[in-house]
């Protein structure tokens, strides 16, 4: 089934540009074990055995094996010292403050708290900018930034988001184990968005480029830690200062429906739809109509050739489907009950797998995974997607929204 008819659009049409771009799958072959030698078989039996300690979302639905493959990957990409290696290729081996955040919500999701507080420590232990917040990316030690890149915004916002969601998976000892970073995280953006009285300013988001106005891809997620460090503050008792985080989030709410309302594009008036849409929607934010409607139109928008989205609309144009954003999409349906478009987006990532079964970074316009395979964040979100579907609310799933 085309997804114009899952969505509710009419045709699609593509120019010749998008069948010209054919990037390549990376990954080392050594990424995955030889089960015929005796270490290649061991390595696979104990992720057996750790997948059977803890919970396969999806398990008995056809996207059993999908699962599997992507908590295996998690399982690997998180070193011991909790450093969460972005892909398994060179250029991603370094650690991604909102990847790690995914990756340790998916951990203690699917009941493995002990990898989910390893990658929340690691986090703790980087130091935090009061005014620019965390760099982009980190060595695997933890020692610095490899690059000058500049810092993201966005880093605080998901981090805090992950600490509230990994303590209310029932790790229960988490809130006061990371008080100090939930502190310092909230103490940041509270700064930069003067307690949600204004836009944080222009930053990097998870498009990875130079930005010179406020992106909807950085106010969503500082939003969405406000909400939910208020939740965790109340849940630690601390009533005074989460009325306090509650009150800014409530105010910057007001200012991200009024900059950026009209549409929901990625600077407000302008820029196109991407998917920084679904960061205002659950389960980031509570669910508004006018975030709906942009969320829909995203993904007729943003559709690329061989099936899957694009970052945004105003992405180049060059076929290539990106799986972050498409789980993106599955996740926040499955949380908001529409299973319908879940699945359809998890039967593409399903369908676009390496040949190994990793979940890969990108697919070609000729449907060819591409980039590197696993991608924590990609295999993060569709663990998260299944697990949001095991649990579904009665359906929200109307034509059109």
């Amino acid at each position: 089934m085309a997804a114009a008819a899952v969505l509710g659009t009419g045709s699609l049409a593509f120019g010749p540009s998008e069948l010209a771009v054919d990037p390549i799958l990376i990954t080392p072959s050594s990424w995955v074990p030889d089960t015929a030698t005796r270490a290649g078989a061991a390595a696979s039996a104990a992720t057996d055995a750790w997948l059977a300690a803890g919970r396969v979302p999806g398990r008995g639905t056809r996207w059993e094996g999908m699962s599997r493959r992507a908590l295996s990957d998690l399982r690997e990409l998180v070193r011991s010292n909790g450093a969460v290696l972005a892909g398994a290729a060179d250029r991603w081996q370094y650690v991604w403050p909102r990847d790690s955040a995914f990756v340790a919500v998916a951990l203690a999701e699917t009941g493995h708290p002990e990898e989910a507080q390893r990658v929340l420590g690691f986090l703790d232990r980087l130091p935090l900018d009061p005014e620019s917040g965390f760099e982009a990316r980190y060595r695997l030690d933890g020692s610095g930034p490899p690059d000058d890149r500049e810092p993201q915004l966005d880093g605080c916002g998901w981090v805090l988001w992950a600490l509230e969601r990994v303590h209310a998976a029932g790790d229960r000892s988490l809130a006061d184990s990371f008080a100090g970073l939930q502190d310092r995280c909230t103490d940041h953006l509270l700064a930069v968005t003067d307690d949600g009285r204004r836009l944080p300013p222009d930053s990097p988001d998870y498009w990875e480029v130079s930005e010179w106005r406020t992106t909807l891809g950085t106010a969503a997620p500082v939003l969405s830690g406000l909400g939910h460090s208020a939740d965790l503050y109340a849940a630690r008792g601390l009533a005074q200062r989460g009325d306090r985080v509650r009150a800014a989030a409530t105010r910057l709410a007001r200012q991200v429906d009024r900059h950026f309302g009209s549409g929901y594009q990625r600077y407000g008036g302008s820029g196109g739809l991407d998917a920084a849409v679904a960061m205002l929607m659950p389960p980031f934010v509570p669910e508004r109509h006018g975030v709906v409607t942009a969320w829909t139109r995203y993904q007729v928008e943003a559709l690329r050739t061989a099936g899957g989205l694009a970052p945004g609309t105003s992405w180049k144009q060059d076929g290539v489907s990106w799986t972050p954003e498409t789980a993106l999409v599955a996740y926040t349906a499955a949380a908001s009950g529409r299973e319908g478009t879940a699945a359809y987006w998890l039967d593409w990532l399903d369908d676009h797998r390496t040949p190994w079964g990793s979940l890969p970074e990108k697919v070609t316009a000729r449907g060819k995974p591409a980039g590197p395979g696993p991608l924590a964040w990609t295999a993060a979100l569709v663990v998260l997607a299944l697990a949001e579907a095991d649990d579904a609310p009665p359906s929200a799933e109307v034509a059109g929204t």
